[in-house]
């Protein structure tokens, strides 16, 4: 499963060169992660009720082409892989006008409860657990 979230560039995310800031792009693949667990039905939300929070692990972005004031950015979204503790996240963001590729990028997260010790999603969350598990199922079949 692929999740788009679109992304119109506001202003304030360009800087004195009129193109938007590389931090905004990690700002913006938040954006889609948190809408991709939402429509799984447990975003963060329910994690904090529960005092779990989740950390970045690692982030790697590959920066294609620039992009300006008022572009509208398609922010595509996929579980590239799921451990039951660990989730990583794969990202494609193209310019919705012209198709450009402008990012490519993942990131790895895990599940924390307040000591700051990991937690498994199943524990927590076992609907959630399942779907996950059959999106990186899916997402490894897609790749063999």
């Amino acid at each position: 499963m692929m999740d788009v979230t679109l992304h119109r560039v506001k202003y304030y995310e360009t800087d004195k060169m009129g193109i938007v800031h590389h931090s905004n792009y990690i700002r913006w693949m938040e954006e889609a992660r948190m809408d991709f667990l939402n429509r799984l039905g447990c975003g963060v939300k329910q994690f904090e009720a529960c005092g779990i929070t989740s950390p970045v692990v690692s982030l790697s972005c590959r920066y294609l082409a620039s992009t300006t004031f008022d572009d509208e950015i398609a922010v595509r979204v996929f579980l590239e892989s799921y451990t039951g503790v660990r989730l990583s996240f794969g990202y494609v963001m193209t310019h919705n006008g012209t198709g450009t590729k402008v990012l490519t990028a993942n990131s790895s997260h895990c599940l924390m409860n307040a000591a700051g010790r990991p937690v498994s999603v199943k524990k927590y969350f076992p609907a959630l657990d399942i779907e996950l598990k059959r999106l990186a199922e899916k997402k490894k079949e897609q790749e063999d």
